[in-house]
């Protein structure tokens, strides 16, 4: 008995190895078709999720911004009234008071939270629900460019005031150093905090 293998043996074998090959082959696209259509899946479910998660972001950033706002006119409302009765206390003979004076010119733009006004003399207020020292230098800057930004004011003695429900400790006693008023809340009103040997700077 012969151990050669004929032709028609090694062409069988070809023929198997051949739909092993395609088989194999098969197997292969199908296991990368599956792996491409999850990974799609996967995909389009994460773009799905980050669209849903920004949509998320967008409307808690708008109610922290509503939020904000609502706290913030809380708090100008709650300086407002009695800004008049403080500083004539003080001496400082205003009058009225106009919330949110805007400016908008070429070279300076700017809103004040809070003006008292006399004939001659105007209290610019900043009001913080926090009050920090950053805030304090800010608004500094602020009032030695507010003739700029109103200049009906340019012939008046300009003085400046902060608010704030909360005040970061030490930032009193820094605005004070700058010669500005300190405005903290007393029960459901408002006081100033300076002493009567203080002197306003003039703007």
């Amino acid at each position: 008995m012969s151990n050669s293998i004929t032709i028609e043996d090694f062409y069988k074998i070809f023929q198997e190895s051949d739909r092993q090959r395609e088989e194999t082959e098969r197997i292969l696209r199908e296991s990368f078709q599956r792996s491409q259509e999850e990974a799609d899946r996967r995909a389009a479910k994460a773009d799905r999720t980050m669209e849903e998660l920004k949509k998320v972001v967008a409307n808690t950033s708008r109610e922290v911004g509503n939020l904000t706002s609502r706290w913030g006119q809380f708090v100008e409302n709650l300086v407002e009234p009695g800004v008049v009765r403080l500083f004539q206390s003080r001496g400082i003979a205003v009058k009225e008071t106009h919330p949110r004076i805007k400016a908008k010119r070429s070279t300076v733009a700017m809103e004040i939270d809070i003006l008292a006004v006399d004939d001659n003399v105007a209290v610019a207020v900043e009001v913080k629900s926090r009050l920090s020292i950053t805030d304090v230098d800010e608004f500094r800057e602020k009032l030695s460019k507010f003739k700029q930004a109103f200049p009906a004011y340019k012939n008046y003695n300009i003085h400046g005031a902060v608010a704030g429900i909360e005040i970061d400790e030490g930032v009193d006693r820094y605005a004070y150093r700058q010669g500005l008023f300190v405005i903290k809340q007393s029960g459901e009103t408002v006081e100033i905090a300076n002493d009567e040997a203080f002197k306003p700077k003039r703007w």
